[in-house]
């Protein structure tokens, strides 16, 4: 049995698609529904999960300006969506399920707290990150229990491993006695969006909202359902979203002639598909 490390580094098996990248930067496979995702115990998020954004970096300049509104409205119409809904399917230990609720409860701005120019960070600075916002109370007074930070970093940033052995990950750290949630997701179209993205460009012809879009909502759905990485996993470590990771089922064609799967808030998006835990199969509802 192997546990899951928020970055699925637990998974034995040779070539896995890992935390929403592509081995070898290739599109299309991924995926291991092979062997059941079970509760191993640990806690899930049943309440409204709140999420909140750390626009790390410089967001002011190429794509970026454009890409915020794009995530923002992810953040804003993924709760309730049928899509998430198939969250709905896991609970915890007292048969209690996931609500399904989402709410984006805004976000902060972080110009390279970790050094002039530091554009290339470390794991241990993204919690370095996360831990500045919520000591400078970006958020309100106290940490959200029900919260995921997502440090979302600008097309500019290097972080180590990604695009090499990940696209993003979540994790957990107590932070003023409480249990926060945090997730890092970085922006590729600059440093090999093949790496991370499905195609360039997207639905919505911005290759750095398009490729974190489907990995954002990777996370957010692991997060919800594992967030202490003792919950739900098979047992090779895989969470829910990477037994589905890179499969997006019936798609639809764009404007632009990229492909989507689903609509959320008037705006198109291509979203790795999500595992039931009743029916153990991948879909998007």
């Amino acid at each position: 049995m192997y546990r899951p490390t928020g970055k699925g580094w637990g998974e034995a098996v040779s070539g896995r698609v890992d935390e929403g990248n592509k081995p070898g930067g290739q599109a299309g496979g991924g995926g291991k529904p092979t062997t059941n995702i079970t509760l191993h115990g640990g806690p899930v998020m049943l309440n409204t999960v709140n999420m909140y954004y750390i626009w790390y970096g410089d967001w002011s300049q190429g794509t970026g300006p454009a890409a915020q509104p794009i995530l923002v409205n992810l953040a804003q119409s993924i709760g309730g969506s049928n899509y998430f809904g198939i969250n709905k399917t896991y609970y915890n230990s007292a048969n209690v399920h996931v609500s399904g609720n989402v709410a984006y409860m805004g976000s902060t701005t972080d110009a390279y707290s970790q050094g002039p120019g530091s554009t290339s960070l470390s794991d241990a600075q993204i919690l370095n990150i996360v831990t500045l916002a919520l000591n400078n109370h970006a958020f309100g007074a106290n940490p959200d229990p029900n919260g995921i930070y997502f440090v979302l970093t600008s097309a500019d940033v290097h972080k180590s491993g990604f695009l090499t052995g990940y696209c993003g990950w979540h994790t957990h750290a107590t932070f003023g006695g409480v249990d926060v949630k945090y997730s890092f997701v970085g922006d590729p179209s600059t440093q090999g969006a093949a790496n991370c993205s499905q195609q360039v460009p997207g639905p919505n012809g911005n290759s750095g909202a398009d490729a974190m879009s489907s990995v954002i909502s990777h996370e957010l759905e692991e997060a919800t359902t594992d967030p202490d990485l003792n919950a739900w996993y098979d047992r090779s470590g895989a969470e829910n979203a990477d037994k589905c990771a890179w499969t997006f089922g019936t798609t639809s064609t764009a404007g632009n002639g990229a492909s989507y799967n689903v609509t959320l808030g008037g705006t198109k998006y291509l979203i790795q598909q999500n595992l039931s835990a009743s029916t153990q199969k991948c879909g998007m509802q």
